[in-house]
């Protein structure tokens, strides 16, 4: 088996669109050669902890809410040829989700990063919801067979937050600086969504090197 290396957050739009259409190549070539491994990355590490209202966050990036509705209406094209639905107008709040990846690393050591990843996008640009909230989080790790009071206990003290930031900033010097980014076999970097095609051709190339 290879690891690929998946660093991203889940408030990232091309993180979800990244996502769908690596999963629809993995459905495609169910014996490709991967295990993934999902890693923490903060687009916004600064936001406070209760995160920011969205609509004036999309204003401060885009300068006017015509370039808004704009990246959005591009996302929404993206997202049909990839089978993804984003829903913006349920969205209220960009939260800060450090708590998020913290989440997520615990999915790791159980197994259950796939499920977990997956239900932080559907929870976020599909129903709207704040996943920086940790009761909404808690939810997420029980519906995808964590035990919730022991996710709820660990979310209310620090645990591993050194750890999780501390992952961020190595995958920082190791030069990410834009998710997704994935890494193949610690050693080939791809950055961006990339198309199911794309991931077929490497599943593709990968098998044709081990036959030689």
């Amino acid at each position: 088996m290879i690891r690929l290396d998946v660093f991203a957050d889940p408030v990232c739009p091309w993180c979800y669109l990244g996502k769908a259409q690596l999963d629809r190549a993995l459905e495609a070539n169910p014996d490709h050669p991967f295990t993934l491994e999902w890693h923490p990355f903060q687009l916004n590490p600064g936001l406070p902890a209760e995160g920011v209202d969205r609509a004036d966050y999309m204003l401060r990036i885009f300068g006017t809410q015509e370039r808004a509705v704009q990246a959005h209406l591009r996302l929404e094209d993206l997202g049909r040829e990839a089978g993804v639905n984003f829903d913006f107008a349920a969205i209220t709040r960009v939260p800060n989700t450090l708590d998020a990846h913290r989440l997520m690393h615990w999915a790791g050591l159980e197994g259950r990063q796939g499920a977990v990843i997956s239900a932080l996008f559907r929870a976020y640009w599909r129903e709207g919801r704040d996943i920086g909230d940790r009761v909404v989080l808690a939810d997420l790790a029980a519906g995808a067979g964590m035990d919730r009071a022991m996710v709820t206990r660990l979310l209310d003290s620090d645990a591993d937050r050194d750890t999780v930031l501390a992952r961020d900033a190595h995958a920082r010097e190791r030069g990410v600086s834009a998710v997704p980014t994935f890494i193949i076999a610690d050693t080939y970097v791809v950055s961006g969504a990339q198309k199911p095609e794309f991931w077929a051709d490497v599943i593709r190339d990968i098998a044709a090197k081990g036959d030689e």
